[in-house]
């Protein structure tokens, strides 16, 4: 019997299906009819092929997710803080604190890692992940105003990886946790350099408040004959007075909390002009002597106060005793 090899090409088929046809040529035994010639080749059908567009489609839709995964990793990868050695003092790791910042925490099965909060800083809520491979608790040191709370954290094995969010009445802490065999973190903590800041300009606004606007003068020198006038925003001058020398224009204590206005001096033709002043608590403190001097603050709807000095030669106003 003659085998057929079925070759699934066009070519290959055509020439099968031709030899299937032609009859068996090959020596005739004497007094034998002639072999019958072979039957037809069945040919199976292939299952058609799945259309492109279907496989266009499923990578369409795999390439729309994959930004904002890839958008969601980057930012994570760039917002976590890792421990450096430069970051320890003793064995505690001492992160800078800002919001939206991820710190790396490394934690070993049987091994009891420290958040230390900010002294004085009262916990809100703890939450993570996994609350199942994860024994997380709390706990404080401390009294009064030192105070300060502590959250512990153990993983239960190694290769585990969640996150935990740590609310305060102060701030929100957010931590990548992570566990392998080794050593693991036995602290950490964070530095506030905002908290530093906003210190340090205290102390320095308490220091200028407690310094005197000026020194040497005499309450005999001092001459109070100046007019305020104009509109009344908040930052309106309550007086203004010199020592002959140097011009002090006083501001009401809401100066502090609002812009400050600008200073120009006025000559005889009302032209104004820029003057050299400098800012001590709730004075402006010009080093000369002007006869108006004007304060404007805005641009579409201009605040102006005038300032204008009275000769002291002009006889005093003499009040009317009939009004009384």
């Amino acid at each position: 019997m003659t085998r057929f090899l079925i070759v699934p090409t066009l070519s290959a088929l055509v020439i099968v299906l031709g030899a299937a046809a032609a009859p068996q040529i090959g020596p005739k035994s004497s007094g034998s009819p002639a072999a019958s010639p072979a039957s037809p080749v069945k040919v199976a059908a292939m299952p058609p092929a799945s259309p492109p567009i279907a496989k266009s489609i499923r990578h369409k839709h795999i390439r729309r997710a994959t930004p904002p995964i890839a958008a969601v990793v980057a930012a994570n990868r760039a917002a976590t803080l890792q421990p450096a050695p430069n970051g320890f003092i003793n064995s505690v790791q001492v992160y800078p604190f800002a919001d939206g910042i991820l710190y790396q925490l490394y934690a070993a099965p049987e091994r009891v890692t420290d958040i230390a909060l900010q002294p004085g800083e009262v916990l809100g809520a703890v939450a993570s992940g996994d609350t199942v491979r994860w024994v997380i608790g709390d706990t404080s040191s401390g009294s009064g105003t030192d105070k300060r709370t502590h959250i512990l954290v153990k993983p239960f094995a190694s290769g585990l990886s969640t996150n935990l969010v740590i609310t305060t009445d102060r701030r929100t802490y957010h931590l990548s946790l992570s566990s392998a065999v080794g050593a693991s973190m036995a602290a950490l903590s964070w530095s506030y350099p905002l908290d530093a800041l906003i210190a340090l300009k205290r102390s320095e606004a308490e220091a200028q408040a407690a310094t005197p606007v000026a020194t040497g003068l005499e309450v005999d020198q001092l001459h109070f004959n100046y007019s305020v006038s104009g509109d009344r925003p908040a930052w309106r001058p309550l007086r203004a007075f010199d020592d002959g020398r140097q011009t002090f224009i006083e501001f009401p204590v809401s100066l502090a909390v609002g812009e400050a206005p600008p200073l120009f001096l006025v000559d005889a033709r009302g032209e104004a002009q820029l003057v050299n002043y400098r800012l001590r608590g709730r004075f402006y403190v010009v080093d000369r002597l002007f006869d108006a001097a004007e304060l404007r603050l805005g641009t579409k709807h201009q605040e102006i106060v005038r300032v204008v000095r009275i000769p002291e030669t002009l006889p005093a106003k003499i009040p009317d005793r009939r009004a009384s």
